[in-house]
């Protein structure tokens, strides 16, 4: 008797490009993959530090794009203005078997500068926001948890970093999609950089 070979669906196993534009395969089939969104400034600059620091170990796709917003499709002109309310983020899918939330909220807290109230470096706005976008209760608790902790052990002024939930999602229009893979060179945030931070008491 003879069985035909199951297939596995798309969601289960994904090919992604890492900065190096190498495909890297992701076989998820035995765990469900999960979501967390950040907002750390500009998304270009963001979006490149998740990918190298994850696409080895547990990043199964990485976008950017918008939310925390009022209006419906949002385009990057008028986000830049500040006046739809969105922020410029990045949502990462992600294996929990290989890397844990906490350990990419921890990330977060090292890349950026969560003290500044919208701003990073030179880019000024609500749209600049450090802001943490929870998808469940569980996530919600690490975000909270974490955040007192390096408020209390990393950072000497107070952390404006926001603690939301998740709401809707656009992506940002494609060409900001792997942005400084596309123009090496292009503009990075000089906030955009990892700390070196003891490990968390």
């Amino acid at each position: 008797m003879s069985f035909a070979r199951p297939l596995i669906s798309q969601p289960f196993l994904r090919s992604l490009l890492t900065m190096s534009g190498k495909p890297v395969c992701i076989d998820n089939s035995t765990t469900a993959a999960q979501k967390a969104t950040f907002a750390a400034g500009c998304f270009w600059g963001v979006e490149k530090m998740f990918r190298e620091s994850f696409a080895s170990r547990g990043l199964v796709e990485a976008r950017v794009g918008y939310t925390g917003g009022l209006s419906s499709n949002p385009l990057y002109r008028a986000v830049c203005s500040g006046q739809t309310g969105h922020s410029e983020a990045l949502q990462v899918t992600f294996d929990p078997q290989k890397v844990s939330y906490r350990q990419l909220v921890e990330f977060f807290y090292q890349m950026h500068d969560p003290t500044t109230f919208h701003r990073q470096g030179a880019d000024q706005g609500s749209q600049y926001r450090s802001a943490i976008f929870y998808h469940n209760q569980e996530q919600e608790q690490v975000a909270r948890q974490v955040t007192q902790k390096v408020n209390e052990q990393w950072w000497k002024n107070k952390v404006t970093t926001e603690i939301v939930p998740a709401g809707e999602w656009w992506d940002a229009e494609q060409y900001h999609q792997q942005y400084l893979n596309k123009n090496p060179g292009g503009y990075e945030c000089p906030n955009h950089v990892l700390r070196k931070f003891p490990p968390l008491l």
